[in-house]
């Protein structure tokens, strides 16, 4: 096909490729948000002050059916609903591939700020008229250009570039070869032992606390530095919940074969937080750390009580290595060990145990049954999911990837049949102190606030005013034609 086609004709075949993917993007982004918006209630849901709230709810079985995170389905969730509701008439445009996804990316969150219902309906219909000329402006020029636009219309709905000190962030990543980047490059086990202690401090703050987690982890480096066990709560309350609560003792698990250990295998390690580290890693590690033997069960009876035992509990966490959630990497030791079939119905047995997070864990105990998520594991520890719209979905343990002998049938359970969830088991959901929406909201007055305090002391009576370039009346025009028959000079 390409070696017969012109130059023309493959510039041609480019152009068509890229009108194509506009819009299938374009649909995607819009059924996730119609999807999203049918699910989660417009006004306030029973749901609204759970920690697991609708939302998470939807962004889960999204997740599940694209195959990526829980973040990038709620992150692409909040885009479709402002093209439905804020800029349908950038949609519009969209979903005829006139627009690149960047550009729409870029609309979409300098505009976020924007509550006045006048004042969207104006943006998106300058966007709509101008936007397809913007796909080929730098980043820096297209920023220029909205928030140019955004400025005379609502000054307070800028988005301010963050500061320095609002930026601040302690990232450790995998690295090659055993090592972790984060500021310098650092062996990879001192590494995840510095990032799980900076998180251990971090959460010695209570949920008011202003900063975000990254600024949080940050801050922690002066608590390292001074030897401390906890970290300053700033939420400024007198009856803080946090006082007096200290940093967890930090563990770092790394599994590996007993030939890799004993120096003589060149099977790799995996070191959990991390990933595979070489197999002379592992030896030198192995040196002057706590050794524990992984036993796989063999048809081993189920134990009698609810907490699984501490040899149980090592192998389904090494087993698994992280949370079972589709497209979850929380590692496994930072995880709980849940029942698929619910104690006492199913037993505690590896065939019946998997690591969820916190978060996909209260999703599956709470959300569950006819209408919700069903959860079924096999004897090998594959965990099969069930969406509420009935779609499938199966995760293999990460470890048995790795190792494969930790995939062995650990015997086939005979489950009595499970009874429906008892009504009003919702509320027993741990709740949040403000809703996702009450959260937005006060995000979105704070930093109108700021930028009005900002335009305030920097206004003199010289300053040109909106109206002076609008002088049809009090605030931003109404009609659209207004702006769309005066093009701005760029």
């Amino acid at each position: 096909m390409f070696d017969t086609t012109s130059d023309a004709g493959l510039v041609d075949l480019m152009g068509q490729a890229q009108r194509a993917s506009r819009v299938e993007i374009a649909r995607q982004l819009l059924a996730i948000g119609h999807f999203s918006l049918r699910r989660v209630p417009e006004c306030d849901g029973e749901n609204d002050d759970k920690v697991v709230d609708d939302w998470e709810v939807v962004a889960a079985e999204i997740g599940a059916e694209l195959g990526i995170s829980r973040g990038r389905a709620s992150s692409m969730m909040s885009s479709g609903q402002a093209l439905i509701k804020r800029l349908p008439k950038v949609a519009k445009v969209f979903a005829a591939g006139e627009i690149e996804w960047q550009v729409v990316n870029m609309l979409i969150y300098r505009t976020d700020l924007m509550v006045s219902e006048d004042a969207c309906v104006l943006i998106d219909a300058i966007f709509a008229d101008r936007a397809a000329q913007w796909n080929h402006l730098s980043y820096n020029k297209l920023v220029e250009v909205v928030d140019w636009l955004v400025l005379q219309i609502d000054p307070d709905a800028v988005r301010r570039a963050k500061s320095r000190d609002d930026d601040r962030h302690f990232d450790v990543m995998p690295g090659q070869y055993g090592m972790a980047d984060i500021v310098a490059c650092l062996r990879g086990v001192d590494g995840v032992a510095l990032s799980q202690r900076l998180d251990a401090l971090a959460a010695t703050v209570c949920r008011e606390d202003p900063r975000t987690h990254r600024q949080r982890r940050a801050d922690a480096i002066a608590a390292v530095l001074a030897h401390e066990d906890a970290m300053a709560c700033l939420c400024e309350r007198p009856d803080c919940p946090a006082t007096g609560r200290t940093a967890t003792t930090v563990l770092v698990h790394m599994l590996a074969e007993r030939d890799t250990v004993e120096g003589t295998g060149t099977t790799p390690g995996y070191l959990s937080g991390l990933g595979p580290v070489p197999a002379s890693t592992v030896a030198e590690v192995a040196r002057h750390a706590k050794r524990r033997p992984v036993e796989i069960p063999d048809d081993a009876a189920p134990e009698p009580q609810y907490r699984p035992s501490t040899a149980l509990a090592d192998f389904v966490r090494s087993r698994d290595l992280t949370c079972r959630w589709m497209n979850c990497d929380r590692p496994a030791w930072r995880s709980d060990i849940d029942h698929a079939a619910p104690w006492p119905y199913g037993p505690t047995h590896p065939s019946n145990n998997a690591c969820f997070c916190r978060l996909h864990h209260l999703m599956k105990t709470f959300y569950c049954g006819p209408g919700g998520w069903i959860v079924r594991q096999k004897p090998d520890g594959t965990v099969i999911f069930t969406s509420p719209t009935g779609r499938i979905h199966t995760t293999t343990p990460f470890g048995a990837m790795l190792f494969p002998q930790l995939g062995a049938s650990t015997g086939r359970l005979h489950l009595p049949e499970m009874p429906a969830p008892t009504p009003g088991r919702g509320i027993c959901m741990p709740t949040r102190r403000r809703s996702r929406r009450q959260n937005r909201e006060r995000h979105i007055q704070r930093e109108r606030a700021l930028n009005a305090t900002i335009r305030a002391e920097n206004t003199t009576p010289a300053t040109q005013t909106f109206d002076s370039f609008y002088p049809l009346g009090t605030g931003p025009p109404t009609d659209p034609r207004v702006l769309l028959d005066d093009p701005p000079p760029f």
